[in-house]
């Protein structure tokens, strides 16, 4: 069985305590787009925890948790989050896509450029390099997991920042970036990671074939979703239902049921068009006593 959830609004409707609660009785949870953009904040036992880049299901020990090939990998914050969740003594089954793209230091450097340049004309981006990176990825000139562990890394490297440096130069006139310094922190970053990398899309082909229950975790909501969303006041991924089949690797016949999760009042991260805004006092009470404050 493969439940996809997702949110229905422009995010925050709390898709990771949806995700929390189904996944007591999931074998997999996936989150299969986005990047350490948006937070999933769980609150149980433990304390409270805001989720960036983990799957929902990482307190429980029955549930592989996997970060798939539509997601944006930043190895530097996914090790912090492990970290926090060591530190709580919780440890989680996790798996990451060797086919994940990578997110790298360049691509945070030229969103927040690229806001500042923009001035008030910006799109409110959290800065988290997602829209470079995608802009890359689909450019062809990212990197992939598995390239980490290629003899070719440095050259690779070397043509990828012939490109950015003559970027963010020429547009932002900022520092040109070593892409000595790059590979060297990537080889260790890497090194890190390497226990979790898989072929996760194997892996969940064959999970579905034994009917193991498999958690979909979408980021972000329906209206910040890249084609149908507000745009451009929208993330860079498709954060709809239908993009898990290519985030995660599956078929779309194995989606067996999807869940939008909405709430009684709408928010939303950045810029752009609204249905409607309370300020004052009401707004402060709902902000205090709301979400996951509340």
């Amino acid at each position: 069985m493969v439940k996809a959830i997702v949110g229905a609004n422009w995010g925050d409707e709390g898709k990771g305590k949806i995700t929390d609660f189904f996944a007591k009785e999931a074998d997999f949870t996936v989150r299969f787009q986005g990047g350490a953009n948006a937070g999933h904040t769980i609150i149980n036992n433990n304390g409270k925890f805001a989720l960036h880049q983990l799957p929902s299901g990482v307190f429980y020990n029955n549930v592989t948790n996997i970060i798939s090939n539509g997601c944006a990998l930043n190895i530097e914050s996914l090790l912090d989050e492990l970290h926090r969740l060591e530190s709580s003594d919780i440890n989680c089954n996790l798996m990451i896509s060797n086919r994940v793209q990578i997110l790298l230091e360049h691509h945070i450097l030229i969103d927040k450029l690229e806001e500042q340049r923009l001035a008030d004309r910006a799109f409110g981006s959290t800065k988290s390099g997602i829209a470079p990176f995608y802009a890359e990825k689909y450019s062809k000139t990212g990197l992939q997991l598995w390239e980490l562990y290629d003899i070719n890394l440095k050259e690779r490297l070397k043509q990828i920042y012939d490109k950015i440096n003559n970027i963010i130069k020429s547009t932002y006139n900022a520092d040109k970036i070593d892409y000595v310094k790059v590979y060297d922190k990537l080889s260790q970053l890497s090194q890190k990671i390497l226990p979790y990398v898989k072929d996760t899309t194997k892996v969940l082909k064959e999970a579905i074939k034994q009917n193991k229950h498999i958690l979909l975790e979408g980021q972000l909501g329906s209206l910040k979703d890249i084609d149908h969303g507000i745009y451009p006041y929208v993330t860079s991924s498709s954060t709809l239902a239908g993009y898990a089949c290519t985030g995660a690797g599956i078929s779309p016949i194995d989606i067996s049921e999807i869940l939008a999760v909405t709430k009684a009042y709408s928010s939303a991260v950045g810029e752009g068009p609204f249905v409607s805004e309370i300020f004052g006092n009401e707004a402060d009470q709902l902000r205090a006593r709301g979400g996951d404050a509340g």
